[in-house]
């Protein structure tokens, strides 16, 4: 079903460049929660609220857990909103970790019943490693600039390496803003802005927006310090882009494009879920799957594996991009 879905898709896409398959039927669960936060950010009364906080929860998602939570200081729905958190959580216990734990306790005093218990033999259970937050939404905490690639990074001593992080972050500094919230590219060249921290085996949630006033749409998520997740503005047929984002672009040997067109129209926000277990890529966009554990491969030096530890990178490419709601858990 899901490669029917796929083949349709993409059929879709070659004959309208402005849509995929999230636009096409009952939308996922990841699309409908960008629907609904965009409308939780108009101004609603009490029943309206209530209404999408319940829809909200029925999504089901680590995001619309976490949006849920934004809304326990909301006298209006901080009840339900707790309760739809206690909900989603209680419901995947693969959404466990410090950020689940914090809203779960929060969410106690305004639960009751068979939710509160669940809550409290939740958190006496040992803790297991989550997805943790990468990004505020006020300040660049956890990031730092661009410092040549892996490779070169290695053969430079730990002084040599230290000044050029100075200036690397002083240029992150220059292009990465925090506006409204949100991540955003506002420079000219194709600075990426890197996680401070390395990962092996992971999972990742990022959402992603496309200004459509850039002068070439165009981005994409690092793995490992490696080209690429590719983010594309699907119009762009003149560089090939109608085939979709999420492909591993920079692959030569093993497939670089998505198993279908899933993209939004541009300037809407989607959804990538990423896992990387040894060598092996995993994309969701929007909830459907585009890229089925494929091997990324050592774009700095094809004769080599990929590095099995190294940052994460968001990459901009002269073009104004947005991130939010950045993700990520470590696997074993």
């Amino acid at each position: 079903m899901l490669l029917a879905l796929c083949a349709t898709s993409l059929a879709l896409a070659q004959t309208d460049k402005t849509q995929g398959p999230s636009q096409q039927g009952a939308p996922t669960p990841e699309n409908r929660l960008i629907q609904l936060r965009h409308q939780l950010e108009q101004p609603l009364d009490a029943k309206a609220q209530r209404q999408l906080i319940a829809d909200i929860t029925e999504t089901g998602t680590f995001v619309a857990m976490m949006t849920l939570g934004q809304q326990l200081d909301n006298a209006a729905v901080q009840k339900q909103a707790a309760r739809g958190i206690a909900a989603i959580a209680l419901a995947h216990p693969e959404y466990d970790g410090h950020n689940t734990r914090q809203l779960l306790a929060r969410a106690i005093p305004f639960v009751g019943g068979k939710q509160r218990r669940a809550i409290i033999q939740r958190l006496g259970q040992t803790p297991v490693e989550g997805y943790v937050s990468h990004f505020n939404g006020r300040d660049l905490t956890g990031w730092k600039g661009l410092v040549e690639n892996p490779i070169a990074r290695s053969r430079m001593t730990p002084q040599q390496l230290a000044e050029k992080q100075v200036e690397a972050d002083q240029r992150m500094r220059d292009d990465w803003k925090v506006e409204d919230g949100l991540l955003a590219y506002v420079g000219t060249g194709y600075d990426n802005i890197c996680t401070q921290e390395q990962y092996g085996n992971f999972e990742m949630l990022v959402d992603w927006r496309l200004d459509p006033t850039g002068k070439e749409p165009d981005a994409g998520i690092y793995l490992r310090g490696t080209p690429q997740v590719q983010i594309w503005d699907i119009r762009r047929t003149n560089v090939g882009a109608q085939v979709g984002s999420g492909g591993l672009y920079n692959n030569q040997q093993n497939r670089a494009i998505p198993l279908c067109v899933a993209d939004n129209a541009l300037g809407e926000w989607n959804s990538f879920f990423i896992r990387m277990e040894g060598e092996r890529v995993t994309v969701r966009l929007n909830g459907i799957l585009v890229v089925d554990r494929v091997p990324l491969e050592n774009y700095w030096d094809r004769s080599l594996p990929i590095f099995p530890v190294e940052q994460i990178e968001l990459q901009a490419h002269g073009s104004k991009v947005y991130y939010r709601d950045i993700y990520i858990k470590r696997l074993p």
